[in-house]
């Protein structure tokens, strides 16, 4: 664990941060390289601020009860991590679908583009959760588990106790960048003839990655019946993907 990058009294960077303006940055970079185009800076700007937003308003609901209610001015801490990944997805798929909308610009194309992206970013913050000391695994033996100080969010939830526990950050971190090869390789493929297909791809691919990971999450989780929030949302995307996906099979571009 390594929250703080540079902590010198005046200046205090968060690793956490860093790290998820790092994964921006490199994502912005590799759409204008692959699309060719410069027009997309205001869309990019718009899906991160959404995303950070959604984000955040997605874990301050979950962890109410055990973070915020007795501190609300927590809730803008944004720096000291607590992101829910789904609830920034939810808004940056509003806001990019409104901005196509806007701009008459195709959404399925753009989209799959994005989408052949966005695990590489997405890594780049699991990376920075671990550093942080967030979205921790469960409790472990095993000789890849490892021990949070005191002051993590571990450290507190486990009564001010230093316990081992599974690096779940990095091994999430680990399967979107295989994610992200495959859906690369999918895309200079022949993809981008089936509008759609990128993105359905993805929608499956990281469902199957969340569901799976959530398991092995020990830090508290929100449920609806037997699954956790992120579980059943996960089940939601793999039908919307299946859609996708099943939609550019049967309307391949001219």
């Amino acid at each position: 664990m390594y929250p703080d990058l540079i902590d010198i009294g005046f200046l205090h960077v968060r690793t956490y941060g860093v790290l998820m303006a790092t994964g921006f940055l490199v994502c912005w970079w590799l759409i204008e390289r692959l699309s060719g185009r410069k027009d997309l800076s205001n869309l990019l700007m718009a899906l991160m601020i959404g995303g950070v937003v959604g984000s955040r308003t997605a874990y301050v609901i979950e962890h109410w009860q055990t973070e915020f209610a007795s501190n609300p001015a927590a809730i803008v801490r944004v720096d000291q991590g607590g992101l829910m990944f789904y609830g920034g997805f939810v808004l940056a798929f509003v806001i990019f679908f409104v901005w196509c909308f806007v701009r008459k610009e195709h959404p399925l194309r753009l989209a799959d583009l994005l989408s052949a992206v966005l695990p590489l970013g997405h890594a780049f913050g699991r990376v920075g959760c671990f550093f942080y000391g967030c979205c921790y695994g469960r409790d472990s033996t095993a000789w890849c588990a490892v021990t949070f100080p005191a002051g993590s969010p571990s450290w507190y939830e486990h009564g001010c106790r230093a316990v081992s526990v599974l690096p779940t950050q990095l091994f999430e971190a680990g399967a979107l960048l295989v994610l992200f090869a495959a859906l690369m390789v999918l895309w200079r493929r022949g993809a981008r003839d089936r509008p759609g297909l990128v993105t359905g791809a993805y929608l499956i691919g990281y469902a199957a990655i969340r569901f799976g990971m959530e398991y092995l999450r020990g830090d508290p989780r929100a449920a609806i019946g037997p699954f956790s929030i992120s579980q059943a949302i996960s089940i939601g995307m793999v039908v919307v993907g299946v859609v996708f996906v099943e939609c550019a099979r049967h309307n391949r571009r001219g």
